[in-house]
């Protein structure tokens, strides 16, 4: 029953790290990595142990709901990421744009044609 007990305090602590979404995400990032990897080392002990979920159980609801909570936690950060990356993204479209201006216009310069035979 170790594992089950240092699953739910895992999840908890993952829980509460994917509450807050800081400004500087290189950090937080990463450790939401190494969380969710710990998380899973201690799920694959429980499958190896034969685990199996009971509803009766206070402990087992609570890592059901933890579950729940984490993964819409992180579908916050997920979009939060991709709205990062898309700004940065459009921000970077807009820098070229004002540096060289004319570099979508295609001209074709140089070519003339004589009518006169």
């Amino acid at each position: 029953m170790q594992s089950i007990e240092q699953l739910l305090q895992v999840s908890a602590n993952l829980y509460k790290h994917l509450g807050e979404i800081p400004e500087e995400r290189d950090s937080y990032i990463e450790n939401i990595n190494a969380m969710l990897d710990k998380r899973g080392i201690f799920i694959k002990r429980l499958q190896e142990e034969n685990f199996k979920f009971d509803a009766q159980n206070r402990v087992h609801n609570t890592l059901l709901e933890l579950d729940n909570g984490i993964k819409q936690r992180l579908a916050v950060v997920m979009e939060a990421v991709k709205k990062d990356m898309a700004n940065l993204q459009k921000t970077k479209k807009s820098e070229e744009q004002y540096f060289n201006p004319y570099a979508n216009v295609r001209v074709m310069d140089g070519m003339y044609y004589d009518k006169k035979n």
